[in-house]
């Protein structure tokens, strides 16, 4: 019995031991950093500027890939399933790991099981916006409407996790629209613009260029405060749906089964660079702020954001096989 004690807690050791020269090593080759959306979205932005970074701090390449479709099953899939050694990151939105765990009954991955997150990079607050054309030019002229006519109005749903805010945003208000869904925000707003539906909620990356473009206007922002790029534009919460916030989010993951101290190395590296005003400001630019976490206090909010989404999903019926 002594023996087996001995043996398990030399095991350990070794174990601990290799995690910790990996660790030291790390990275001694280039690191592939995969993103579930196309060039230009925020996930890709936010993906690029850690990648130049590390490849900076590391002396090793950080190479985005993108790997959009399917919903980000192709790429999680793929992350999920690639070496457990530090050597394949993950720079995901919200809807890859926390909404489809919540909407789809089947998902080819495991958003907590198959991965290990490591760190949060930033979060980027939803617009809720209409057609240049719209009738509608405050957000109590749009839910009135839709009070009046209960189903009548129609609303792009150019991700699930769009959908899910936009649902939150209705049953506060108690009101019900007709969900359109896209496959991609790019396609939802295009069809906005051109006045194919009543509205749609993106992240404030997405909708500010055709903001600025006459195409479509801001009715109100999913953040406690108003932005600074909508200075006119008043929160959803201050227009009648107290407490609501709707923002979309990025983070860094790893396989499952990664060495801690690998994690632990990028993470602080990754935490490091958040730290700077060089980040913030950059952040800044693209209408986010930069929205630190720990890998506990990472896996902490994942768990409690996939909890909240599921009950919002159960309420308004928006399951997906």
């Amino acid at each position: 019995m002594h023996r087996q004690i001995a043996g398990l807690c030399m095991a350990a050791m070794l174990c601990a031991t290799s995690g910790a020269a990996a660790a030291a090593d790390y990275p001694d080759r280039p690191v592939k950093i995969v993103v579930s959306l196309p060039p230009g979205s925020g996930a890709d932005t936010t993906a690029r500027f850690i990648g130049k970074h590390l490849t900076e701090k590391f002396g090793q390449p950080f190479v985005v890939e993108n790997k959009p479709g399917a919903n980000s099953f192709i790429a999680a899939r793929q992350v999920a399933e690639s070496a457990p050694d530090g050597y394949t990151m993950f720079v995901a939105s919200n809807s890859p790991m926390v909404t489809n765990a919540a909407v789809f009954r089947q998902l080819p991955y495991d958003p907590i099981k198959d991965f290990v997150p490591v760190a949060r990079i930033a979060r980027f607050p939803m617009v809720l916006a209409v057609p240049a054309s719209s009738p509608y030019t405050t957000l109590d002229g749009l839910v009135t409407a839709a009070r009046n006519a209960p189903g009548k109005l129609n609303y792009a749903a150019g991700t699930p996790t769009y959908q899910v805010a936009l649902e939150l945003f209705h049953e506060t208000r108690g009101i019900r629209a007709m969900p359109v869904p896209y496959k991609g925000t790019s396609l939802a707003m295009s069809d906005l613009a051109g006045g194919s539906v009543d509205y749609t909620m993106a992240e404030v990356s997405a909708v500010m260029p055709l903001v600025r473009a006459g195409k479509v206007r801001a009715l109100a922002v999913g953040s406690p405060e108003r932005l600074k790029e909508l200075p006119g534009v008043p929160t959803i919460a201050e227009t009648g749906s107290k407490g609501y916030e709707a923002f979309a989010w990025t983070g860094v993951f790893l396989p499952a089964k990664t060495p801690q101290a690998v994690v632990d190395r990028i993470a602080k590296a990754v935490g490091d660079l958040l730290a700077t005003q060089e980040s913030a400001r950059f952040i800044e630019t693209m209408g986010g702020t930069v929205f630190p976490a720990t890998p506990q206090q990472f896996r902490d909010f994942q768990v409690s954001e996939i909890e909240r989404t599921r009950r919002i999903v159960k309420t308004a019926n928006i399951h997906q096989e």
